[in-house]
């Protein structure tokens, strides 16, 4: 997402804050997870810059349930510990919990986005997978999360190691928090994504991770209403299938919409009516995420050109945000993630081996049953379910049984 958002980085929510019922010491009380279909369909919010719209005030006019609150950085001046814009730690946050807390005790939930557009990010500065996976995790349990969004863009898109990094600490996250809705969002072009975004997709496959969804932004881009934006995500659907090994379904079902509602920074203009294209596209052919940045510009401009606060098209407020609400209700994403994997030929007889585990720890040669099918283990493993691995993952498929 450009950083436009940040450009009222200034502005702290006052108003904002200042509706709070009361300052948080700590995590925020945590809440029942909401269905997959709510953070899949949260809608970006920076919550103490761009003038925050108090999230209370959207939930009960539209129903909406979920925000992705953003961003997550390295500190401005370099270092492995997760703050908030690069400024304020996540550590010490209280601001941020309160928010948290305020949208749970309304019956909503947040996801937290990491990354953006401009910055610098964990990938880059906390050298390795396990400490970037860290540095994530310490996010997770201070606000008691269920979703994560991983918004892997400059400068770190084209930075492989630092790629690297994300991609495997995301897949640390998933096995080590099991249930955590994982999404991956990167830039689109005309042909779905560039160069850099294929290389990310070959990445996730070589080390088998999949996430929930992988989502591209059709905008800043020479993109001209609804129509391109469906043509560039019909352009992914087959880069999932040629990069990931995924069959045509399995390729929608983990495919993500993220949208600028209003003008973009490259001054493309993107109306209601463009969201309903997308809207009617992702729902029928079953996309598996529709979101957009962001709430905070989600009003009619009044005195007010910056495209921070506001969309610059005619509206009424939380106008964009009602799709959310739309697509939370519409389309059930897969709960659990897979990987196609290299057909087998199918074994004989029963399976004699132990149901696979997620919390035991298995070994080299270990045999495991799962989804009727029978698994054996190339490595030391835990919390890697048997067959979303793919090739190049830790089990290996010896067929049916």
């Amino acid at each position: 997402m450009r950083r436009s958002r940040l450009a009222a980085i200034g502005l702290a929510a006052a108003t904002f804050i200042g509706t709070a019922v009361s300052l948080v010491i700590g995590a925020p009380s945590a809440t029942a997870a909401l269905s997959n279909n709510w953070y899949a369909a949260a809608p970006y919010l920076m919550p103490v810059s761009n003038n925050p719209p108090d999230p209370i005030t959207v939930m009960n006019a539209t129903g909406l349930k979920a925000f992705q609150l953003a961003f997550i950085l390295a500190p401005n001046g370099g270092g492995c510990s997760p703050t908030w814009d690069g400024t304020n730690a996540v550590s010490s946050d209280t601001t941020v919990a309160n928010v948290i807390s305020r949208i749970r005790a309304n019956g909503g939930d947040v996801s937290v986005s990491v990354g953006g557009y401009g910055g610098t990010k964990l990938g880059q500065t906390c050298g390795n997978v396990a400490a970037t996976a860290a540095a994530y995790q310490q996010v997770i349990s201070k606000y008691s999360l269920k979703a994560i969004d991983f918004d892997l863009e400059e400068p770190e898109y084209e930075n492989t190691a630092a790629i690297a990094n994300e991609l495997g600490a995301a897949k640390t996250l998933q096995a080590n928090n099991p249930g955590l809705f994982v999404s991956v969002t990167m830039p689109g072009t005309a042909a779905g994504t560039g160069w850099f975004g294929t290389q990310l997709l070959d990445q996730a496959k070589s080390i088998g991770f999949s996430p929930n969804n992988f989502s591209i932004m059709p905008f800043d881009g020479g993109f001209n209403g609804g129509s391109s934006q469906v043509s560039a995500l019909e352009a992914l659907h087959g880069l999932l299938m040629s990069h990931m090994g995924w069959d045509s379904a399995t390729a929608y079902s983990h495919e993500g919409f993220s949208g600028m509602n209003g003008k973009s920074d490259a001054s493309e203009m993107f109306y209601t009516a463009d969201f309903q294209t997308v809207y009617d596209y992702a729902t029928s052919h079953g996309l598996g995420r529709f979101t957009f940045w962001s709430v905070n510009r989600d009003r009619a401009c009044v005195g007010t050109t910056d495209n921070g606060v506001c969309s610059n098209v005619p509206q009424n407020d939380w106008d964009f945000t009602k799709f959310s609400v739309r697509f939370a209700g519409a389309t059930p994403p897969q709960t659990t993630p897979t990987v196609t994997t290299t057909p087998t030929t199918p074994g004989g007889g029963s399976c004699t081996a132990a149901e696979w585990d997620r919390t035991k720890v298995y070994v080299k040669d270990d045999v495991v049953k799962h989804n009727s099918h029978k698994f054996t283990a190339k490595w030391w493993t835990q919390g890697e379910e048997p067959g979303t691995t793919g090739e190049w993952g830790v089990w290996v498929d010896n067929g049916a049984c």
